[in-house]
C-alpha cells in the first residue's frame, strides 16, 4: 500500500512549534499526500521566538502568529501536543517507531560565548536570558537582572543587541501598553541605568542593525543616541563596502550613525552609546562583574572579508551588568546527531546526517538546520526545502509495517503522567492572557508559569 494515501497517511512528528514547525506543517498539508502531523512543543504555548523573542514594542512582527493560528485551527491534519519535552518525556526513538518521519524545528536556544576570563561572573548575561525574561518565557521568569548601576554594556551590534539596548533605554511609559510582562516593568521602573554602551568588534560599516531598528534610538523619549564622529572614519575597504549597491542597508545604517554624531545631546536622563572597533577581553570582579576590559581593534582584509584584530590598547569600563549578543547557537538533543562547533543538527537539504551518511526518518528545518540567519519569513523557504526532501524519500519511509502516530505516543505520555495539552487548551490560555491584558490596556498579560497555564485548562 502506497504511503501518503487516505488508507495509509504519511505520519510526521514535528518537534518545535515555532515558525519553522508551522511552515513545515503547512508545506506537508499543501502537498499531494494524505498526512497526519503531530506538532510537539515543550511549552504549553506555541509560536517559539515570535512569542518569546520578538521585542514587545514591535507588535507588527508578531502578526505572523495569525498565520500560524490559521494553520493550526483550519487543518484537521495538524494535531498540537504542548507541554511535552522530546528527549525527556518521550524519546526520539519512540517517535521514529510511531511516525514515518520526524522533523526537528527546535531552533537555536542559547547564545555563543565570548570565551574570555570572567564571563561567568554574576551580572554577566546572555541576551537570550534577558529577552526571554522580558517576554515572559517560563524558563526565565525567575531570573534576576541588577539594574542598580549607572552603566550597562551590550556586546554585539545586531538586532537582538538593539532590542536589549532599546528596552534598557526606554521609559516605563513607552513600554506599559505593550505585551511586556508586568514583573519586567516593575524592575525597569527601578532602573538606575544612565548609560548603555553598545559595543561592536568591527566598524560602523559592518554593524548588523537594520536601519529601521537603529532609527528608533533617535526617537526615544528620555534617551539620547550618542556616536563619536571620530569613530566613523572608514578605511578604504569599508568605503568600498558602503559604495556597493547591494549593500544599501549598511549605507543607511552608517548614515544614521553619522546623523547621531552631529546631534547635540538634549539633556535626556539616559544615553545609548554606539561604539566600534572594540572587543571585551576580560570581565573583572570579586563575586560579580565590576568592570569589563575593552581592547581597541583594527580592521584588515579586503572588502566584505575584513577581520578585526586587537591593537593591544586597552581600557577598563565600570559596569554592573553585561549582555553578550554575538549570535545564537543550537543545543544537543538526546538521540539526534549534533555538530558542536556549528551548533546545528548536521544535514543535507534538511536530511539529518551522521558521519556524512543520511539518518533515515530524521529531518530538520529552521535555525537548528542552518544556523541563526534570516528573518521570520526566511524559515518558510527553509521548511519547504526540508519537506521537499522528505516527500522525495516517501518510498523509503514505508517498510510495510503500520505506524501508530499519535495513537502510539499518547499512551506513553499518560503512563508517564505527562500533562500534555492540545490546541483548544492553548486557546483557553490565550484568551486568559488577552483578558488579563485588557484591564491594563495591554494586548495581553502573559502567563509566565507552566503550572498556572495548566491550572487554567484544568
Amino acid at each position: 500500500m502506497n504511503l501518503g494515501t487516505e488508507q495509509n497517511p504519511l505520519k510526521v512528528a514535528i518537534v518545535g512549534a515555532g515558525p519553522s514547525g508551522f511552515y513545515a506543517s503547512e508545506a506537508l498539508i499543501r502537498s499531494d499526500l494524505s498526512v497526519e502531523i503531530d506538532l510537539i512543543e515543550r511549552l504549553p504555548s506555541p509560536y517559539g521566538l515570535v512569542r518569546s523573542g520578538v521585542a514587545p514594542d514591535h507588535p507588527k512582527l508578531k502578526q505572523a502568529i495569525q498565520v500560524y493560528d490559521k494553520i493550526a485551527s483550519n487543518n484537521p491534519e495538524l494535531n498540537y501536543i504542548g507541554n511535552v519535552t522530546v528527549g525527556r518525556d518521550i524519546t526520539v526513538d519512540e517517535l521514529r517507531n510511531s511516525h514515518h518521519a520526524v522533523i526537528f524545528t527546535c531552533g537555536a536556544e542559547t547564545d555563543r560565548k565570548l570565551g574570555i576570563p570572567g564571563e561567568d561572573l554574576a551580572g554577566s548575561h546572555t541576551a537570550t536570558e534577558f529577552v526571554a525574561w522580558y517576554n515572559g518565557h517560563p524558563d526565565y521568569r525567575d531570573r534576576t537582572f541588577d539594574l542598580s548601576h549607572e552603566n550597562a554594556v551590550v556586546i554585539g551590534q545586531g538586532n537582538v543587541a538593539a532590542d536589549v539596548s532599546r528596552i534598557l533605554s526606554k521609559t516605563v511609559d513607552e513600554l506599559k501598553n505593550t505585551d511586556i510582562t508586568q514583573h519586567t516593568l516593575d524592575v525597569l521602573a527601578e532602573s538606575k541605568i544612565k548609560n548603555v554602551y553598545v559595543i561592536g568588534r568591527r566598524g560602523p560599516a559592518q554593524a548588523k542593525f537594520t536601519s529601521k531598528e537603529l532609527k528608533e534610538f533617535g526617537e526615544l523619549a528620555d534617551c539620547d543616541a550618542i556616536v563619536d564622529k571620530n569613530e566613523l572614519e572608514l578605511n578604504e575597504a569599508s568605503k568600498a563596502e558602503l559604495a556597493e549597491k547591494s549593500n544599501a542597508g549598511s549605507k543607511k545604517v552608517y548614515d544614521l550613525f553619522a546623523g547621531y554624531a552631529e546631534r547635540v545631546p538634549s539633556g535626556k536622563s539616559r544615553r545609548c552609546h554606539f561604539q566600534f572597533l572594540r572587543s571585551p577581553v576580560e570581565i573583572l570582579g570579586s563575586n560579580r562583574i565590576e568592570k569589563v576590559v575593552i581592547e581597541h581593534n583594527q580592521l584588515s582584509g579586503e572588502a566584505f572579508k575584513q577581520s578585526a584584530r586587537g591593537t593591544g590598547e586597552r581600557y577598563e569600563l565600570d559596569t554592573g551588568i553585561l549582555f553578550r549578543s554575538i549570535g545564537y547557537r543550537g543545543i544537543p538533543m538526546p538521540g539526534v546527531p549534533f555538530h558542536d562547533s556549528w551548533g546545528v543538527f548536521p544535514n543535507e537539504n534538511g536530511r539529518i546526517t551522521e558521519n556524512d551518511s543520511v539518518v533515515p526518518q530524521m529531518y530538520t528545518a529552521g535555525w537548528i538546520k542552518r544556523g541563526p540567519t534570516g528573518i521570520i519569513g526566511t524559515n518558510r523557504a527553509c521548511a519547504v526545502e526540508t519537506v521537499k526532501s522528505l516527500i522525495a524519500d516517501v518510498s523509503q519511509l514505508y517498510n510495510g509495517s503500520p505506524k501508530t502516530g499519535r495513537d502510539g505516543i499518547y499512551p506513553l505520555l499518560d503512563e508517564r503522567k505527562v500533562r500534555h495539552i492540545n490546541y483548544s487548551d492553548w486557546k483557553k490560555i490565550d484568551e486568559a492572557e488577552v483578558e488579563r491584558g485588557s484591564v491594563k490596556d495591554k494586548p495581553r498579560e502573559k502567563i509566565t508559569s507552566v503550572e498556572e497555564m495548566i491550572s487554567i485548562i484544568s
